[in-house]
């Protein structure tokens, strides 16, 4: 295994974020060489230029946190974020959309938000908020995104209130048959906790506990 820093995208995405907050999360990404910061889109130019010339990536969030907006405006969002330098965008599903059983507006939905990540070299992320989800909706979602070439797809928002889930973790591997790279977020707050989920199969970690994660 990897060193544990570099599983790690140190996260702050609280709607009270300021620039203060977001020099201190990119300080901090620095001093401990995580992967990436994912931060709002706001702050994207921000970050990017304090970053810049480092090894730590920039990450973002799209139709976020319920991801019920429209495609088109989540297409646009993606064009934004990448001028304003992310790296990766997490790109929330549209759960609305699955419940309401539209597979092929969830397809299509997919298939051009990663199109529009990846025509710019962007890695994109696919949110399926997996506590709203079926093992089944998971399954048809892990087939769509393996499908539409998405580099990987993420457990939850952490917006719900729940925690990354192992079972879904599991369930996204075994889905995913190897095709598509896994991130867990939502509540990972421990070093017992980040490597469980490493462990389960995930290849990228969500966490506003970085710090606290490699320093324990």
């Amino acid at each position: 295994m990897k060193e544990l820093n570099k599983y790690i995208e140190h996260t702050i995405l609280k709607q009270d974020t300021t620039s203060a907050d977001i020099k201190r999360v990119c300080q901090e990404a620095l001093e401990y060489h995580f992967a990436a910061v994912c931060i709002p889109p706001y702050f994207c130019r921000l970050a990017g230029k304090l970053l810049q010339g480092s090894e730590v990536e920039v990450c973002t969030v799209i139709g976020f946190p319920m991801g019920y907006s429209h495609t088109v405006a989540k297409v646009e969002e993606i064009k934004r974020a990448i001028i304003d330098s992310a790296d990766h965008v997490d790109i929330v599903v549209n759960v609305s959309a699955v419940k309401d059983g539209d597979w092929r507006y969830v397809e299509n939905d997919i298939e051009a938000t990663v199109r529009t990540a990846q025509l710019k070299d962007t890695v994109a992320k696919l949110i399926f908020e997996t506590s709203r989800l079926t093992a089944k909706e998971i399954q048809q979602l892990c087939k769509i995104s393996v499908d539409a070439g998405a580099d990987y797809i993420k457990t939850s928002t952490g917006f719900d209130g729940q925690r990354a889930d192992l079972n879904s973790v599991k369930l996204m591997r075994r889905f995913g048959e190897g095709k598509v790279k896994i991130k867990a977020s939502g509540g990972i707050r421990t070093k017992e906790d980040a490597l469980v989920m490493i462990e389960a199969g995930a290849d990228r970690l969500g966490t506003s506990s970085g710090v606290k994660i490699v320093s324990s």
